[in-house]
């Protein structure tokens, strides 16, 4: 496996000598209202090289580690399916061969898949889902499949297996099915907790751009007012990546709706960031 022009800033390594596998998810097919995400991972590896590989923050460097941009996998669309197969079969392959998968989205439906692949080698995993919306429709227009129904999929995989952070936007069932569920992690106090009696147990980290404030970041299918501001969301990342975090997903980027183009350079660097905490399995 080769790299494809257009990587990721930084994320050039081969695929033997990676830690991290970076792929882009380029698939919209179930978005109820503004479509487009499926133009996200092209447009935010474009955007990274608008940033330096090194982060200040973070006093690290991409450079210093081994990240390797399968870029897009080119998924069918119209065919929720197959597409999902695609992003499966890739990550299923990722972790089969010891590396942290890192999806670029895309629509949030795409994240069940890449984490069902990663729920068949560690099935105590635990979904960390960030994001404005609950995602926990039985079904959405009938589509079991739907990027409204991503989280409900998840929980049907085991029991207790989701803590959500950031939503401010569900249906009455929802919000009856959080409160039930203890899913909702409301303070930096409740995350940090939550992260210490996880110990060891491996994490799957899903982060909807949407959570952001859409004045901050607008380029989005499904914008919602009153979100995080971007130091917010850095602060929650930092207390997550002290945790097994063993997966990972940036997802919903529609650059088109953002003529600036700068929700695209909000993603990118949302996803150095997170590569940044990460560092891969072996490289932290």
């Amino acid at each position: 496996m080769i790299n494809k022009k257009d990587v990721f800033i930084g994320c050039d390594a081969t695929y033997e000598q990676a830690n991290i596998v970076m792929f882009g998810a380029d698939f919209d097919g179930t978005v109820s209202y503004r479509p487009g995400a499926r133009f996200g991972p092209y447009h935010i590896r474009k955007a990274s090289y608008g940033l330096e590989s090194y982060s200040m923050a973070l006093e690290r460097d991409l450079r210093e580690l081994s990240i390797f941009d399968a870029a897009d996998l080119e998924c069918v669309m119209g065919d929720v399916a197959k597409a999902h197969k695609q992003i499966y079969d890739f990550t299923k392959k990722v972790v089969a061969d010891k590396k942290t998968p890192m999806m670029i989205g895309g629509e949030h439906s795409c994240t069940y898949p890449s984490f069902k692949a990663v729920f068949e080698t560690y099935p105590d995993l635990m979904m960390i889902q960030i994001d404005a919306h609950a995602d926990l429709r039985e079904d959405y227009l009938g589509l079991k499949e739907s990027h409204a129904s991503v989280m409900h999929r998840v929980t049907c995989l085991a029991d207790n297996n989701l803590k959500q952070i950031g939503i401010r936007s569900s249906t009455q069932a929802e919000h009856d099915y959080m409160k039930k569920n203890d899913t909702l992690l409301k303070t930096k106090d409740e995350i940090m907790s939550f992260v210490k009696q996880l110990n060891d147990q491996p994490v799957y980290i899903s982060l909807d751009l949407d959570v952001l404030d859409p004045s901050l970041f607008c380029g989005t299918g499904t914008p919602e007012p009153n979100g995080f501001s971007f130091d917010y969301l850095m602060e929650i990342l930092n207390i997550l990546f002290k945790a097994n975090v063993i997966a990972m997903d940036v997802m919903e980027c529609a650059p088109d709706y953002d003529s600036s183009q700068v929700s695209s350079v909000v993603g990118a660097k949302v996803v150095r960031e997170m590569l940044l905490l990460c560092g891969g399995r072996n490289g932290k």
